[in-house]
């Protein structure tokens, strides 16, 4: 290296910035997802809590391993859709016990993905639209929640949305962490007036671990469009997003890092952990470093920066349970309108593939579970259905 190159390099503090950045924004931008999607199929706020905690944990050892081993920025998150997924979801057979046995059941599936070719040529034989469809309808009404929120609680959710609205408008990075600030806000005002008390014993992150079940309704209602949504939605744009900055993701050890890691967090309450996606690109992109080399530094400033934000995951969950009514869920529903938006696109981007689209994404939204098994997997079936039917006879 030249004394000139050496002159101009950046410091090595700009990654360790971008990774702590990038952590961040993860975090408090989907946290509120995350909690009610576990709450919806059935967690206390104790396990809800122990979930998110365990899912900080997990994507944060993770993001450690494969930035070190493989000396690139890459990131991994827990599964914003899949969280989505669950809340709109909804308690199964077999409730809480039931879920946890699903998470597991997603990580086998994932792991089988990096040792079997096969299952994700699986996967990928899902028309992108159906995909993206299925998970539109999921995402709608919890899109929903910031308008109803509105009608509601006026004076809880509008401050929420409006910081929203200006930090879209001046930082789109920060507009999501910002409304949760102000929904901290919120909720602090509102228990400084009521007088609520927070036991201590609620601030101390700590795992419970839940003993899982098997049941056919959580298995193929949970697990099946959770591992669809995740590799879909996550792990394939993340792979994606990598590869425009430059960087070709090992597929097999990523898939089996992060399988291994939704297995370790399973019966603690987490979900999944997959690629990051949108948050990417914060690590990989040339403002984390210009020297491509050095923003492996970010990918392990992430996973060091999620371990330390776990220990915030008791408080989070406290947050949530002082809140005053809708002013959460319009938090969550924010948080989705970027994925809401960009999944309506890829459905009905191509005009042949509209019709099947808007069938997947009407029985996704419409929630209606038919023996025990929930809409997502209906909208799937149905998507495929109407699908194979309008493109009978052609090539």
């Amino acid at each position: 290296m030249t004394n000139s190159s050496a002159k101009t390099r950046a410091p090595l503090s700009r990654p360790i910035i971008a990774g702590v950045v990038t952590a961040l924004v993860g975090f408090t931008s989907s946290f509120a997802v995350v909690l009610t999607g576990l709450a919806a199929v059935g967690a206390t706020p104790g396990q809800a809590a122990s979930g998110l905690l365990a899912l900080s944990l997990t994507m944060g050892i993770a993001c450690i391993v494969l930035a070190t081993r493989y000396r690139m920025p890459i990131t991994v998150a827990w599964s914003t859709p899949g969280a989505a997924l669950l809340a709109a979801t909804g308690l199964v057979e077999g409730g809480w016990p039931a879920a946890v046995g699903a998470f597991l059941v997603v990580a086998a599936l994932i792991l089988l993905t990096a040792l079997v070719p096969q299952i994700g040529a699986l996967i990928a034989s899902i028309p992108a639209s159906i995909a993206q469809a299925m998970l539109a309808g999921v995402l709608l009404p919890l899109c929903l929640a910031p308008v109803t929120g509105l009608a509601l609680n006026p004076w809880g959710v509008a401050p929420v949305a409006i910081t929203w609205l200006i930090f879209a408008r001046l930082a789109p990075r920060w507009a999501v962490p910002f409304a949760f600030v102000a929904a901290t806000v919120v909720v602090i005002i509102g228990v400084v007036t009521s007088g609520k008390t927070v036991d201590p014993a609620l601030l101390i992150p700590q795992l419970e671990w839940t003993a899982p079940t098997f049941t056919l309704g959580a298995v193929i209602g949970i697990a099946l469009p959770l591992f669809v949504v995740t590799m879909a939605s996550q792990n394939v744009p993340g792979i994606a997003i990598m590869r425009s900055y430059g960087y070709e993701v090992p597929w097999r050890p990523a898939m089996l890092v992060t399988g291994l890691g939704t297995a370790a967090g399973a019966a603690a309450g987490g979900h999944a952990i997959n690629l990051a996606a949108i948050s990417a690109a914060l690590a990989a992109a040339p403002e984390a470093d210009p020297d491509p080399r050095r923003r492996w530094v970010a990918g392990l400033s992430t996973g060091i920066s999620y371990v330390l934000l776990g220990g915030c995951a008791a408080a989070s969950a406290a947050l949530v349970l002082l809140a005053p009514p809708a002013v959460i869920p319009a938090v969550a529903g924010i948080a989705l309108f970027a994925a809401f938006g960009s999944s309506v696109q890829q459905a009905i981007d191509d005009p042949g593939e509209r019709i099947p689209a808007v069938v997947t994404l009407l029985v996704a939204a419409s929630g209606v579970a038919v023996l025990g098994i929930s809409a997502a997997f209906w909208a799937i079936v149905a998507g495929l259905l109407v699908r194979g039917v309008l493109h009978l006879g052609r090539r």
